[in-house]
């Protein structure tokens, strides 16, 4: 290829910015993700070797079109809190609710003594008062209280044009080593505390997972004379202790039939029941007494089918509500959800992915399926739609002003902790209206991986062309010392603390330090060594908080130094 043929791509910059910076970008993300693959004793940067990546490129490079950066940047924060928080939804209030003020009261207290830090090392070093604002928020990846500070000084009459630019220049200096300085804590407490990630990763989930007894099924001869003629429906009990009758056979018959509500009870038959080992031993001491026979092996008319919930027309109402046993004639024995397996209690109602146990004839069951929806389509596909909208109502919620008594400017969650707080919303309560909250796993582990790829890339291609000129100068040099310790003595002091008196969970941990720093990266690198997605449990419980505590400290620093 000539010189002449080449120039098209020489001057890809002028000619075309934006091609130029999506070349850059893929170019950064590739390098990144080869450089994360790389992995020294079982450890490797995964996803955040795109930041460093971004650094070296942005330094080499020739300048990147800033406003497609700023642009790729945020979309890509967007996209990965957003599918964090649709993947915690469903479980994240149970976990509040058990851990959540011990873990936000460590997270407060990180910020608390990173404010202290940062003041103290601008006192001892004679930093300007406006680097000192950056040096808090870079060395704590906090991008919106950057731009707290900044709407804050811009605000001031007493700051002059020069100190407005110096807390971007030392947030750029800062960050870097902040994220590097997360992770290398937590590896420091991993070798300190001899601790095995992957050990403690089942031993969080072990834990905090949802206490719900599991379902058996039971043979039960009826012997109770007062039994004779009552029907199932009307037992004594089956509300106290809910058990679910899916067979019966009649005394001096072989064949089985289908047990509804409505079937009548005789003394000499054998039924069948599913329910919690606590239940069944109630009902057993109604009914009769238990066999050991299984009733799903004999001969009938009677077949068994899982279901998957896929129409929407149902969601959101109860097994009672769609008359499944009324007018289809099948029983609903178990509801699995996620993990859990559930009795169709009267009040329970139905969610997009559960699967509906059936039992009944093929005809029935066929009918009562095409109501449920059980497409395997339907349920491997994303739904875009209420994807959109939720992101939309999260930037919404983000840039959404919210005043604070005594200070200067309105607090913003920003467009992380908006997108954040819809997605565990939605994620929660999976669908209003029309509008269904759900995407297969491995289409949320794709998009999430790409938005924080576009994130680490963009932020890094940002950074790269001050960093090692700003960082090899004298006054870098205090800016990265001292935002060093900006990161590292919260940290650690709290690290050793939550360990040591405590007794807390590694996993736990780290999504502490990822959530209380603000900190996607750390928790990327937090899931990828603990090959669990607990850490993201605790980074979203405290996430809300430390957003709002940190935008909160770096305003009330700025009128400190300026007021």
């Amino acid at each position: 290829m000539g010189t002449g043929q080449m120039n098209w791509l020489l001057q890809l910059a002028e000619t075309n910015p934006t091609a130029q910076a999506f070349a850059v970008i893929s170019l950064v993300c590739m390098l990144g993700m080869v450089l994360g693959s790389f992995r020294f004793k079982g450890i490797g940067l995964g996803t955040s070797g795109v930041l460093f990546a971004g650094i070296l490129v942005g330094n080499f490079s020739k300048p990147i079109d800033h406003h497609t950066l700023d642009f790729l940047k945020e979309l890509g924060l967007v996209l990965f809190v957003f599918c964090i928080g649709l993947q915690l939804g469903p479980g994240f209030f149970a976990s509040l609710r058990k851990m959540g003020l011990q873990l936000n009261l460590l997270a407060a207290t990180i910020v608390s003594l990173g404010a202290l830090v940062a003041v103290g090392m601008g006192w001892i070093m004679g930093l300007d008062e406006a680097a000192v604002l950056g040096l808090f928020s870079g060395a704590t990846t906090n991008t919106p209280s950057l731009g707290a500070a900044q709407q804050t000084l811009s605000g001031m009459e007493n700051v002059p044009p020069e100190q407005m630019v110096l807390p971007a220049m030392a947030y750029a200096v800062a960050y870097p080593f902040a994220v590097v300085g997360i992770i290398g804590t937590l590896l420091v407490l991993k070798s300190m505390f001899r601790i095995d990630p992957q050990a403690e990763a089942k031993e969080f989930e072990t834990a905090n997972a949802n206490k719900v007894e599991p379902l058996s099924r039971r043979t039960f001869i009826i012997d109770n004379p007062n039994l004779e003629g009552v029907a199932i429906g009307s037992v004594p009990g089956r509300i106290e202790s809910p058990v679910t009758v899916s067979r019966i056979r009649r005394s001096q018959q072989s064949e089985v039939e289908i047990a509804t509500s409505s079937t009548t009870l005789s003394q000499g038959d054998t039924i069948l029941a599913v329910g919690t080992q606590e239940h069944l031993d109630q009902y057993q001491r109604v009914v009769g007494h238990a066999i050991n026979e299984d009733l799903t092996r004999l001969p009938g008319k009677v077949e068994y089918r899982k279901v998957i919930v896929t129409n929407s027309e149902v969601l959101g109402r109860t097994i009672e509500q769609l008359g499944l046993e009324q007018k289809h004639g099948v029983v609903v024995t178990r509801i699995v959800r996620g993990d859990l397996e559930l009795i169709p209690v009267h009040d329970l109602r139905l969610k997009f992915g559960d699967v509906v146990r059936l039992v009944g004839r093929k005809e029935d069951i066929k009918r009562a399926s095409a109501l449920l929806g059980n497409s395997v389509n339907a349920l491997n596909a994303t739904h875009f739609v209420p994807f959109f909208a939720g992101i939309a109502a999260g930037i919404a919620l983000g840039t959404m002003p919210i005043s604070v008594p005594g200070l200067p400017e309105p607090l913003r969650l920003g467009l992380a902790g908006g997108p954040l707080l819809v997605a565990i919303l939605v994620g929660r309560l999976g669908q209003i209206g029309p509008l269904v909250w759900h995407m297969p796993r491995n289409a949320n582990l794709a998009i999430r991986e790409f938005g924080i790829a576009l994130f680490f890339a963009s932020v890094g291609l940002m950074a790269g062309p001050k960093f090692f000129g700003v960082v090899f100068s004298s006054i870098g040099l205090q800016w990265l010392l001292a935002g060093a310790l900006v990161t590292l003595i919260p940290l650690f002091a709290v690290g050793l603390f939550a360990r040591c008196v405590l007794r807390m969970n590694f996993v736990a941990i780290s999504g502490l330090f990822a959530g209380s720093m603000t900190d996607p990266p750390a928790l990327t690198f937090a899931t990828n060594i603990c090959q669990a997605e607990s850490p993201a449990v605790t980074y979203a419980a405290v996430y809300p908080l430390t957003m709002v505590l940190r935008i909160m400290a770096v305003q009330i620093l700025a009128v400190l130094f300026f007021g």
